[in-house]
């Protein structure tokens, strides 16, 4: 599959606005393995090739163990995940199935990543899923190939 077009020198201010919240997003203090299995579990969701490829390898860099990356898409039922992933995951996949309920994120999984993050922190959470739920859009719809 080849890609519909790249989106980096026609939007190029939009392009680099995306990678400068990257880099706040990376350097929150959440750790690096809880954003990287949120980029990879809600990419799986929105059925980003390019983006489920790269952070599995992202992740996998940063000292990820297959176990844990092979069961992200079941992690509710795998051993390997903290109750601290677990809650980010949760909201993560909240946020980004916004049209499966009515009533958006549930307070029971906003109150549950409030528990266990401070303000800052799930904060930042917020944005790596609003983030990644972008990327998804921008690489699914031009096609970006899996590398």
């Amino acid at each position: 599959m080849q890609a519909r077009m790249s989106v980096m020198k026609p939007a190029a201010a939009g392009y680099k606005a995306m990678l400068a919240l990257e880099s706040y997003i990376n350097g929150s203090g959440v750790p690096q393995s809880t954003l990287e299995l949120v980029r990879l579990r809600v990419s799986q969701i929105n059925g980003c090739a390019f983006c489920v490829s790269m952070h599995a390898a992202d992740a996998k860099k940063a000292g990820e163990t297959d176990e844990r990356l092979w069961s992200v898409a079941a992690w509710r039922e795998a051993p390997y995940y903290t109750d601290e992933e677990r809650a980010a995951l949760a909201l993560a996949e909240a946020a980004t199935r916004l049209a499966d309920n009515p009533a958006g994120v549930p307070d029971d999984v906003w109150n549950d990543a409030a528990d266990h993050y401070d303000e800052e922190s799930l904060a930042a959470l917020v944005m790596v899923i609003a983030a990644i739920n972008a990327w998804n859009r921008i690489n699914v719809t031009v096609r970006n190939p899996a590398a």
